[in-house]
């Protein structure tokens, strides 16, 4: 977080937790690619966030999760109570745990819809109390420290899930558990696979009925769905890495390097090579 003087807590450089108890006013234009999961708790404040490229703007009371190979900047905030939670996917290994809580559960890895979470007083005091335990056993340093600290932190997450459930009323018919598992597909072979043939076919259904259940959702179509986050990940490897334009676009699965770069420049309206050059001048 865009802020000095914090409190730092950590174990083993696996799991961390910072904590901002005073009042700051900044602007950070300068991104960051996100190399862990992190948990971003604004108990009291405000400011603008963009998470890959998207402003997102909050006040007092909200959670948000962002997932490694996210781009973060802070455009504004002025914290006076806060907390971010960091840790590897080693030490909190989200896919063994229930499908919610997972990292393509209802808080991590959704670029699209960045998971805000702004819970009640009452389920504030809750949270307070296991975030005041954390920090009390990252200060005792006892026994099975790291079995306590893991506890503990799926207690945080397990609970932002049942408030994010009841309060946004998740659906679970046909159509939202066909889109998440699209979504999942997509976010396993997108690098490869780029036609909602592929998917429909792994999913037992047509293109066309496909296209139908995510009309039903009012949501974009699977096709735009899997060009968006193509172009996500362009624009991610165009600002973090140093690979030309050619290596990059064989990376996504792009055979020509001509035809990516006509793909770039129609969804984002500028060549990959002037978004870089753009991007690499405002860091």
């Amino acid at each position: 977080m865009a802020v000095q003087n914090i409190q730092h807590y950590s174990f083993q450089n696996i799991f961390s937790l910072q904590t901002v108890q005073f009042e700051k006013s900044c602007v950070v234009n300068t991104p960051q690619q996100i190399n862990q999961y992190k948990i971003f708790w604004i108990k009291e404040g405000k400011g603008v966030y963009k998470v890959d490229f998207k402003s997102y703007s909050f006040a007092n009371g909200v959670l948000f999760f962002l997932s490694p190979g996210q781009v973060f900047s802070v455009d504004s905030e002025k914290i006076k109570e806060a907390y971010q939670l960091s840790f590897v996917r080693d030490f909190y290994c989200i896919q063994a745990h229930d499908a919610e809580v997972a990292c393509n559960g209802v808080l991590f890895n959704n670029i699209y819809e960045t998971p805000f979470v702004v819970p009640s007083e009452k389920e504030i005091l809750k949270l307070d109390f296991i975030m005041q335990s954390l920090i009390e056993e990252f200060e005792l340093a006892a026994t099975a420290q790291y079995d306590m600290l893991q506890s503990l932190l799926k207690q945080f997450i397990v609970y932002t899930v049942r408030i994010k459930k009841e309060k946004d009323v998740i659906k679970e018919d046909i159509e939202t558990k066909l889109f998440k598992d699209f979504s999942v597909l997509v976010e396993q072979n997108f690098k490869k696979l780029h036609s909602v043939t592929d998917y429909a076919h792994r999913l037992g259904i047509s293109p066309k009925s496909l296209t139908k259940h995510f009309q039903k959702l009012g949501t974009q179509t699977p096709s735009d769905y899997i060009k968006n986050r193509l172009l996500t990940e362009a624009k991610r490897q165009l600002l973090y890495s140093n690979e030309t334009v050619k290596y990059i676009a064989f990376h996504l699965g792009f055979n020509d390097p001509a035809y990516f770069s006509r793909f770039f420049t129609k969804g984002t309206g500028m060549s990959p090579k002037k978004f870089q050059k753009e991007k690499t001048r405002n860091k």
